[in-house]
């Protein structure tokens, strides 16, 4: 960025640019050369796309504001109407803000697009902004596809029809050709922002390492942490939310005094299981950070790292609990063993018969098997306590286990011969889910007999 030319610019702002934005080189000058100087006319109107977390709306908003060109940054999420979208671009262009004061009313209304070109005419002029370029920003513009149909043309083309110096710019996550309308339109200039790689990843990350630790130490956890998430997690943001959340975990020999900021592989020894688990949630976000912290707390003190996926804290009813077990049970034992493990009478089986020389390794390490749904039903039946009628009630608890993705369904929905099912849960959750039905029976059992005793 610093071999090229920045035009008549401030050297402090150039600085300022460089220390801000990092690994946007190329976009920052592309950007920079189709802005001008604030006097200059500028192009009508210029789309920005790429992945969520890739710098568009940060780098676009911080270049406006570092070589202070006047610029409205409109959230289109915000604005689920024309009208709303007409009325916060002409209050940003006044300084007029909505608040208690003022009631939260609006200082110009503006129902139709002619009339905000006319008021956006009147304000430039009041605003002595006529000879210089004003930059409509829209962001998360994909929103405008669900407005009114004139809306997408008629920003393309607002140079032209406001009579100004005027310069909109698209922020996208979708590419233009979902944008083009059937009809034809102006076409606006094109640049596309993509995905960090691993390094500018590692780059951006370390520039957050804590004070009180040195920033080859950060540096290290960053580049273990990307080892592990990289893979399955591109997002700036969401990577950037795992390493502040994993980090206390990370220092926390160096703390206690049990290792140095160099021993790296003894780090990595205490933070491996942390990360895996921690790999459960990416993108999912169903534990907040003071859970988090109190797990972590909890394991200091010796107990066992839950698992923080939905399966670890969903509440199940009393009979999916036990179509489930049944579910990890026809999906891990082969069906010529359920006369044996759930039949009273099952007579006399030679144990060699179930020996055979393949099937020593565990079925565990195997993966789950798919299993038809009545094997699934006469398994539950065989372990439920009490006795169950078949109704519209269990079929319609083991679609609810579809949907939490307990268990998936395996083939076509059409197909004759019944539905098969795997189970995705893992062996842990299954012994809780379990060990939980016990201690309710056994405690049902003891309130049982004090009450019979008792002599009520």
């Amino acid at each position: 960025m610093s071999e090229l030319d920045h035009g008549t610019y401030p050297e402090d702002r150039i600085l300022s640019l460089k220390e801000k934005l990092i690994c946007r080189d190329l976009q920052i000058l592309t950007l920079q050369s189709i802005l001008g100087e604030p006097h200059h006319y500028s192009y009508p109107s210029v789309f920005v796309y790429g992945h969520t977390a890739t710098g568009k709306t940060y780098v676009t908003e911080t270049l406006l504001k570092t070589l202070k060109f006047p610029h409205v940054i409109v959230n289109c999420v915000e604005c689920f109407s024309s009208k709303m979208l007409f009325e916060q671009i002409l209050n940003q262009l006044q300084g007029h803000s909505l608040s208690l004061k003022n009631e939260y009313t609006s200082c110009l209304q503006s129902n139709t697009f002619n009339d905000f070109v006319l008021l956006y005419k009147q304000v430039v002029h009041k605003q002595n902004l006529h000879n210089q370029t004003v930059y409509i920003v829209l962001d998360k513009a994909e929103r405008l596809r669900e407005m009114d149909s004139n809306l997408l043309p008629g920003f393309l083309r607002f140079q032209e029809l406001a009579d100004e110096n005027a310069t909109v710019i698209f922020l996208s996550e979708i590419v233009w050709e979902k944008f083009r309308p059937g009809t034809g339109c102006f076409e606006p200039l094109i640049l596309h922002f993509p995905d960090y790689n691993k390094a500018d990843l590692q780059k951006i990350l370390s520039q957050d390492h804590p004070p009180e630790f040195s920033a080859d130490f950060y540096a290290t956890y960053i580049n273990i942490l990307l080892g592990v998430f990289y893979p399955v997690c591109r997002d700036l943001k969401e990577l950037r939310h795992l390493a502040a959340l994993n980090f206390p975990k990370f220092c926390e020999p160096v703390q206690r005094g049990d290792a140095k900021e160099e021993d790296t592989r003894r780090l990595w020894r205490n933070i491996e299981p942390h990360l895996k688990k921690a790999m459960e949630t990416v993108y999912l976000r169903e534990i907040s950070s003071s859970q988090w912290e109190r797990l972590q707390q909890e394991d200091k003190e010796g107990e066992h790292l839950k698992g923080l996926s939905i399966h670890a804290h969903v509440e199940l009813p009393f009979y999916s609990k036990f179509l489930l077990i049944a579910a990890y049970l026809s999906s891990y034992n082969p069906a010529r063993t359920d006369k044996r493990f759930f039949s009273k009478y099952h007579g006399k089986i030679k144990k060699t018969s179930f020996l055979k020389k393949h099937e020593k390794t565990s079925n565990l390490l195997l993966g789950p098997k798919p299993f038809p749904l009545d094997r699934l039903l006469a398994i539950f039946y065989s372990i439920v306590d009490c006795r169950v009628t078949p109704t519209a009630n269990i079929f319609s608890q083991i679609t609810s286990l579809v949907a939490l993705q307990l268990l998936t369904h395996v083939g076509h929905d059409d197909q004759l011969n019944g539905p098969k099912y795997k189970c995705t849960t893992n062996l842990e959750f299954i012994t809780a889910i379990a060990s939980e039905e016990k201690a309710n029976s056994i405690d049902n059992r003891t309130e049982k007999r004090d009450f019979t005793a008792s002599g009520l």
